[in-house]
């Protein structure tokens, strides 16, 4: 089983404290993401499971192996780099045997590795090829070819493809998607793009300054963020997020998210507030969308607004709205002609309203 767990680990350059007491189990054959903002500690916990960093404090186990003083090398993982890391005066078949070459295997068993892994990857027509000759995205397939021919039992990517353009990264999405089902090795790939994370893994792990803030499903963290931070990362475009203040009144209780707007919270077992509790509401933008009449959803909430800016997008359109008061960024078909100054009802669909605690910026709702 090529599992892989981190104990309480913990990174450290001089006396700063970089990533902080992070725990996680990725499981066999699981795909996990690890995403956050540049800085977040991400790229240097990657570096930690290759070796290619030392760990300050903690435990890291491979394949139920310890290998906090395990050499790089034989730790039975795959590193797959940022800027491809090829070799410029080899060859595509050179690159891609070059690891298998210095382990002295038999020749003619990198010649087959190498030629299964290209037909996979489709580069047997460009094994003669130097690197200089290749697009970006069939370098990024040599990287992914070289570490796939050592068979190892994890493999790592660190930011594979943001140096491709927008058209190869969501081609490379794909391609990388299908080689795991091909596979089925272990696969922890880091990136900052929320939507790379939410393609491609089984687990998304959302980091933020050296700690972990959530682990989930794409959809789970999609649908039910811990935090405000979580809950704005997560999602394109990002949740709305707007200050708001706990009411009572005859009916229960609502939000007051200014001099106009007021939001009712709709009643859950357990869930009761401080009147005058500050907190952050949340909606997403098809959270949000244009009042059809008496079909729409029971658990919702009609509101006059003005279109402010129009974003259209083709199969769908976004609309920054003033909702009395407050602006949120709501969606419509493509089809459906908005333009700028337009007056709409909006309704607001609560089964899907997120609550946070302002001080703490926990969800409580």
């Amino acid at each position: 089983m090529a599992n892989v767990i981190l104990e309480n680990v913990v990174k450290c350059y001089g006396k700063l404290e970089v990533v902080h007491s992070i725990d996680l189990h990725v499981e066999d054959k699981e795909f996990v993401v690890l995403v956050g903002p540049s800085g977040c500690g991400k790229s240097t916990t990657l570096r930690m499971i290759a070796g290619l960093e030392d760990i300050s404090g903690g435990t890291i186990t491979i394949a139920d192996q310890v290998v906090n003083d395990v050499a790089p090398k034989d730790r039975d993982v795959a590193m797959v780099f940022q800027n491809y890391a090829l070799y410029p005066h080899m060859n595509v078949y050179k690159n891609m045997s070059f690891g298998l070459t210095l382990r002295k295997m038999p020749k003619d068993e990198i010649e087959q590795r190498v030629n299964e892994v290209a037909e996979i990857l489709e580069l047997t027509e460009l094994l003669q090829r130097k690197p200089h000759e290749l697009s970006g995205g069939q370098r990024q397939r040599v990287a992914m070819g070289r570490a796939i021919v050592r068979r190892p039992a994890v493999y790592l990517f660190d930011e594979p493809l943001s140096n491709l353009d927008a058209k190869l990264r969501t081609q490379m999405r794909l391609e990388i998607k299908l080689l795991h089902q091909q596979v089925q090795n272990t696969i922890i790939y880091v990136t900052h793009d929320q939507v790379e994370a939410m393609t491609l893994a089984d687990r998304i792990v959302v980091m933020r300054d050296g700690y972990i803030e959530q682990v989930g499903s794409p959809i789970e963290i999609f649908q039910n963020p811990t935090n405000v931070f979580v809950a704005s990362f997560i999602g394109s475009p990002p949740m709305n997020l707007v200050p708001a203040v706990v009411e009572d009144n005859a009916e229960g209780q609502i939000l007051r998210l200014n001099d106009g707007l007021r939001i009712p919270i709709p009643p859950r077992p357990d869930c009761h507030y401080e009147n005058g509790l500050e907190v952050v509401m949340g909606l997403r933008t098809e959270d949000i969308f244009i009042d059809q009449g008496p079909e729409n959803l029971a658990l919702s909430h009609s509101v006059d607004g003005v279109v402010e800016v129009v974003e259209p997008l083709g199969s769908e359109t976004n609309m920054h709205m003033d909702l009395q008061g407050t602006r949120l960024v709501a969606r419509c078909e493509g089809r459906r002609q908005v333009a700028s100054g337009d007056n709409l009802t909006m309704r607001l669909n609560l089964q899907h309203l997120h609550i946070f605690n302002a001080a703490t910026e926990q969800s409580i709702y």
